[in-house]
């Protein structure tokens, strides 16, 4: 499998602190390192990470459009989680298990910020699509702020098949929809738990929403239709760590 690059202080240093990759090398440039920068360096160091010192130029044209706050990696590819694994997971969690299901979230950004929230709010595993999905990349990694490399990810051919079979694991399944008469504020969300969010353009598709076992919406004000999936995302992961935390 290919090598990834990632860029910026928080996808190298917490990719770094996750463990979960293999480190080939890491970029910095010939300058004197900044605070942060040199702590990144000497966890590599103690790792016997070998680091190359770059001239600005050369590390702009490897990043690209990224923004590498003068440091970057190359590792080994993202290391996905098996749906099994994930599903065991929950098994042995030792509380109810929180997923969230991703249906063709197509924007890094959104992504990103998805997986930063629901490793925030303790969401057990991620689950999304291998098509017509925004891929872990490093654009990704970096609208995380690094929490993709702690956060357990499942990539899935149908997200129908999924539902089904989270299902028999005894996972109640949650689709969010803005068009649903209940409110995520009156349901009880505390026990096992998938939520799904849809895709920036159409939110859940038709036959996911079929198979979901209820549909809630965010209550909303004002002239704007609809939230950006990331916000709604965030809301919703919220809500039920304050049901799980503090009780309804």
């Amino acid at each position: 499998m290919k090598n990834e690059l990632l860029f910026g202080i928080h996808s190298v240093s917490e990719a770094l602190r996750a463990g979960r990759r293999q480190f080939i090398e890491i970029y910095t440039i010939r300058t004197k390192p900044s605070k942060r920068i040199k702590a990144v360096l000497e966890m590599a160091a103690r790792r016997q990470i070998p680091i190359q010192m770059l001239n600005s130029n050369l590390l702009d044209k490897m990043a690209g459009n990224a923004f590498h706050q003068s440091i970057g990696a190359k590792v080994s590819p993202y290391p996905f989680t098996h749906l099994n694994g994930l599903i065991d997971k929950t098994d042995i969690a030792g509380e109810a298990p929180f997923l969230l299901m991703l249906d063709h979230v197509t924007d890094a950004r959104n992504m990103g910020a998805l997986v930063r929230t629901a490793v925030c709010a303790g969401v057990t595993g991620i689950i999304t699509t291998k098509d017509r999905a925004a891929p872990i990349t490093a654009a990704v990694c970096q609208a995380s702020t690094g929490a993709v490399e702690h956060a357990q990810i499942a990539r899935v051919t149908n997200m129908v098949t999924t539902i089904k079979a989270l299902k028999q694991s005894g996972l109640w399944i949650a689709g969010l929809d803005k068009a649903a008469r209940q409110s995520v504020f009156e349901q009880n969300l505390s026990g096992p738990l998938a939520v799904v969010i849809g895709s920036e353009e159409k939110g859940i598709r038709p036959l996911v929403k079929k198979n979901c076992d209820f549909l809630l919406a965010i209550p909303q004000q004002g002239a704007v239709d609809s939230l950006n999936a990331s916000v709604a995302g965030g809301i919703v992961m919220y809500e039920i760590f304050r049901q799980r935390t503090l009780g309804n």
